[in-house]
């Protein structure tokens, strides 16, 4: 029982995490890669909010903060800090080969090196936040993308 807690507290943890980075990064205002804007029209034309999908383009389309808390995990559980970092540095890569022109991904996936390093000095395993992160995002990409992107766009709102 108490690693379902870990999990799904590590879950609740990396949502927050790599929404409010997303959303202090402006991702639901426009399609800053290749394809999210059309991702966007798609949510919307399927009955979502256009600045809800216009996030879950981006988020599809170039590595956000959703892949660098996901990869910061990994990166933390096979080396630590160091290997949080590197998974970072990745991140960074990825949005530069997409074209990407914010740092959304670069900064999710530092703050998350550090917040899943700090929760395992407290019982946490790095396996719990991969595993928390994985049900982060398939709350947001796969379980219904008209009711995520209305979450995200009343967010969205609350940051404008």
């Amino acid at each position: 029982m108490g690693e379902f807690l870990h999990i799904l507290a590590a879950a609740i943890i990396s949502w927050l995490l790599f929404v409010t980075v997303d959303i202090f990064f402006r991702l639901p205002e426009a399609g800053g890669v290749s394809g999210a804007s059309a991702v966007a029209r798609d949510i919307e034309a399927g009955g979502g909010a256009l600045a809800g999908g216009t996030m879950m383009g981006n988020i599809v389309c170039s590595p956000d903060a959703s892949a660098g808390t996901l990869l910061a995990a990994c990166g933390v559980y096979v080396a630590g800090i160091p290997g949080g970092l590197a998974a970072a540095l990745l991140v960074f890569i990825g949005n530069r080969i997409c074209h990407d022109p914010g740092y959304a991904g670069t900064t999710g996936a530092v703050l998350a090196t550090f917040v899943v390093y700090a929760f395992t000095q407290v019982g946490f395993a790095a396996t719990d936040f991969i595993a928390g992160m994985v049900i982060a995002i398939l709350t947001i990409q796969g379980l219904s993308h008209t009711h995520a992107s209305r979450l995200l766009a009343r967010l969205w709102r609350v940051r404008q």
